[in-house]
């Protein structure tokens, strides 16, 4: 089967399935999942302007540009694999503005960073470009000290680092000793105990 063939294979099967009413899943699942995740693969999602938006993530972001694809998709790696992210353009006559009130939404994908230090001068570059930031700080589960913001398109993305490590025994920091903090300076300067 061609490239195209799946393509177009792939498309009409979205269609059928986003024609229909919900709900998608049964309210009870049958037997045990034979699925255990080794890592977060990969995130495509659909862009008004891929040429901005590849630029958001070489230029902001740090992520080499690996290929490029006859329909139009852009794709960037920040490891080893592939690609981590893939841009798809916006289909014509679809309106690019998010509707956070009237729809689903992705709420965020987060991308880990090396530091705290990397997290102070994102921000710096974040501000120096006026690219919005929605959170800094640090909220609660997992204790990460992150920034959350914005990509071209209004999408909301995290950088963070210094997630809480849960280990083999599966104990889980209490609330009480989350310490969540704003801006992403009082993060820094107030930070969790590594055990608890």
């Amino acid at each position: 089967m061609s490239t195209a063939a799946i393509h177009d294979t792939t498309k009409a099967r979205r269609e059928d399935v986003y024609d229909r009413e919900g709900p998608f899943h049964p309210e009870t699942y049958v037997g045990t999942s034979p699925i255990k995740p080794n890592k977060l693969g990969h995130f495509v999602y659909e862009v008004s302007d891929v040429e901005r938006t590849a630029k958001f993530w070489t230029e902001v972001m740090g992520f080499v540009e690996t290929d490029r694809n006859k329909h139009g998709m852009v794709f960037f790696r920040c490891g080893k694999d592939h690609h981590g992210i893939g841009l798809k353009p916006m289909a014509k006559g679809k309106m690019p503005k998010r509707d956070i009130h009237g729809s689903l939404q992705m709420e965020h994908l987060a991308i880990e960073v090396d530091s705290t230090e990397t997290l102070r001068l994102a921000k710096e570059f974040f501000l120096a470009n006026k690219i919005p930031i929605v959170f800094e700080g640090r909220k609660g589960a997992g204790c990460n000290i992150s920034i959350n913001f914005l990509d071209p398109d209004g999408y909301e993305f995290e950088i963070y680092t210094d997630m809480d490590q849960i280990g083999p025994d599966g104990r889980l920091r209490p609330p009480s000793l989350y310490k969540p903090r704003n801006p992403l300076e009082d993060a820094i300067k107030d930070p969790v105990e590594k055990k608890w």
